[in-house]
């Protein structure tokens, strides 16, 4: 296989946790042995929480050898007080990355001696909330590690020279391209504000009429609700559907809430109002939002404005599209749009979108 394959499948993974890893950009990293099999796809899924090469390290571990795996088990749960029995346990849970890095130091048993890695961004070289990964895989024998893009954040990079120092082969610019479109709403939220728009409609394109998307599409949505800086919605919208927009189904804190109206008069007695420690503007001008990160609900008006260039700067379009039908009129707008990815949660499609 070449390395574009295999770089293709770490993007693919990056791409599912979009957003969700804010404000660190979305990384995705597959580990391969000596002969080209691979071990592990794994990616960043959350700030704080262990870089994609440590995650996708410490899974290779676990293929390689269940011993390995059974005393990971047994060490994490009685040092964090939990009951993990499985690989797919572990593989949802938001592991802590310190102990993983220690783990696997101490554990590696030089398994992946010539081992490849392939990471859509350049390992780093710094010590934050979590240890350098690419001293990591200088000391656990790697043998090549495929980079995407080079970090240009001062601070972390440098990874790729550790490596070479090390005698490691490195190789850069692997779909560099299509890493720069994953890359832009890190890069965007850096220097100003990534806005985004979130669509939920029916496999006919119908967008109301109350719960569209299924629960895991919701609960995606709601992960994304707790990492953004502010949730933008129409007037419309908030008066008609009386919503909550909070981010219970995935225990997370309720975003701060714009509402875009000329008119001020709401019921207050509407859900969104009483969500403790929130923030709620009502605003007749969005162009005064300088939030880093802000994601955008709202019906057909909504879009139509966004789409005709009325309102804020809208590069993406997030869509979930259920595989149901409703009978309701569908939405009508002449929007261009280009796929950058697509998935499915469950029945659910869903897919990243920039707006033409």
């Amino acid at each position: 296989m070449s390395d574009e394959f295999y770089m293709d499948l770490a993007l693919n993974e990056a791409w599912k946790y979009q957003i969700l890893t804010y404000p660190n950009p979305a990384v995705g990293c597959v580990i391969c042995d000596k002969f080209g099999k691979i071990l592990s796809i794994k990616a960043h899924k959350k700030a704080g929480y262990l870089h994609a090469e440590p995650m996708a390290i410490l899974f290779a571990l676990f293929n390689l050898n269940d011993e390995i795996l059974n005393k990971f088990l047994n060490e994490y749960n009685v040092c964090f007080t939990q009951s993990f029995k499985t690989l797919t346990e572990l593989n949802e849970a938001d592991l802590d990355a310190k102990f993983c890095y220690e783990f696997i130091l101490s554990n590696h048993g030089n398994l992946l001696n010539d081992a490849s890695a392939y990471v859509t961004l350049e390992p780093c070289s710094h010590h934050g909330k979590t240890p350098a990964c690419a001293i990591l895989i200088k000391q656990l024998g790697f043998k090549r590690v495929i980079i995407s893009v080079c970090d240009e954040n001062k601070i972390a990079s440098g990874g790729a020279k550790i490596l070479k120092e090390a005698g490691i082969d490195v190789k850069i610019g692997v779909l560099k391209e299509h890493t720069k479109k994953l890359m832009l709403p890190f890069k965007t939220w850096l220097n100003g504000n990534f806005i985004f728009y979130k669509l939920a409609m029916s496999a006919n394109g119908v967008i109301t009429g109350g719960i569209i998307s299924n629960e895991l599409s919701r609960t995606h949505m709601h992960k994304l609700r707790g990492v953004i800086d502010l949730l933008v919605i129409g007037g419309n919208t908030v008066r008609v559907d009386r919503p909550v927009l909070d981010a219970r189904l995935a225990n997370a804190k309720a975003p701060d809430v714009a509402i875009y109206s000329t008119k001020r008069d709401f019921d207050t007695d509407i859900a969104l109002f009483s969500v403790k420690n929130r923030n709620v503007e009502i605003l007749d001008n969005l162009e005064v939002i300088n939030k880093p990160l802000v994601m955008i609900e709202g019906g057909e008006q909504m879009l139509k404005k966004i789409a005709l260039g009325e309102i804020l700067n809208v590069k993406w379009v997030l869509i979930y599209q259920s595989s149901e039908f409703k009978n309701a009129d569908n939405i009508k707008l002449d929007v261009r749009l280009k796929p950058l990815y697509e998935g499915r949660l469950g029945d659910d499609r869903y897919g990243w979108y920039e707006v033409c």
